[in-house]
């Protein structure tokens, strides 16, 4: 569904050249659910803007269902850590909008709107105004405004980051049950190694600026997951520990100071 090959991006400033990515290599397949990890600065969040097409790669090229990504798509949708909701429109008309933007707003759009309010545990909120829901129940509109137009391909960039942990879990496990049941492929970005493996098939860990793949683990542990105690708890605490190690591990072949700027 989304290949990536020999993908770079460098951003140029007054003061000189920042190779944020460096010749990534990655395919998802359609369906997966792939997580991204790393540390701050490494090009996590660029990564998925290029995936977007909201920016151009400098080398390489990016392909989404075998199409070159070129500019924004309509079958791809992205969603940010805030919800960014429009405070003058009900819940119903937030996760609608993307439907008036691409020119229409049928009764199948607002049925299908319907059953995903009450998928994410909003049914009965459709008139509510943002300010009236708590920051978890706002990131759920959002994610429902995400999949309202259907998008073969969602890209979410630490969507969870602001809240506590309580909501960050139920809405993980709110996000496991929709992936499962819309079949969307999803990029996921994520400094929290926990939910990365409570989430993805596979996660990848970028090394330090630049960003370049250093591993791909695949997590076998079957669905549905929860955070709590359960048959695979070790095995999703040696995942964790694993990806740790990755994390912590000194990028032998990075850039010293000066270089790469």
């Amino acid at each position: 569904m989304i290949g990536l090959t020999g993908v770079s991006r460098t951003f140029t400033g007054r003061s000189g050249s920042t190779v944020a990515l460096q010749n990534i290599d990655l395919h998802v397949g359609e369906g997966e659910f792939v997580a991204v990890v790393g540390r701050s600065g490494c090009g996590k969040s660029t990564l998925l803007r290029l995936i977007a097409g909201l920016l151009p790669v400098s080398e390489g090229e990016i392909t989404v269902g075998g199409e070159p990504v070129t500019g924004a798509r309509r079958d791809v949708a992205m969603l940010f850590q805030r919800p960014a909701l429009l405070p003058w429109r009900s819940v119903l008309d937030n996760v609608l909008l993307p439907v008036e933007i691409a020119g229409g707003r049928g009764a199948g759009q607002r049925a299908r709107a319907h059953r995903l309010l009450e998928t994410a545990g909003l049914g009965g909120f459709e008139k509510h105004r943002p300010h009236e829901l708590s920051g978890g129940m706002q990131q759920r509109v959002s994610l429902c405004r995400s999949l309202i137009g259907e998008p073969r391909v969602l890209l979410m960039d630490e969507p969870f980051s602001a809240l506590d942990a309580l909501t960050r879990a139920e809405l993980a496990a709110e996000l496991q049950r929709l992936h499962m049941e819309n079949s969307v492929t999803v990029v996921f970005v994520t400094h929290s190694i926990d939910e990365a493996v409570l989430l993805a098939d596979r996660v990848v860990v970028l090394s330090p600026r630049p960003g370049r793949i250093r591993e791909v683990v695949g997590i076998g542990i079957p669905r549905p997951r929860t955070p709590g105690r359960t048959a695979y708890l070790g095995e999703a605490a040696r995942y964790s520990a694993g990806l740790h190690e990755l994390l912590m591990e000194r990028d032998m072949s990075a850039p010293t100071a000066g270089e790469g700027l």
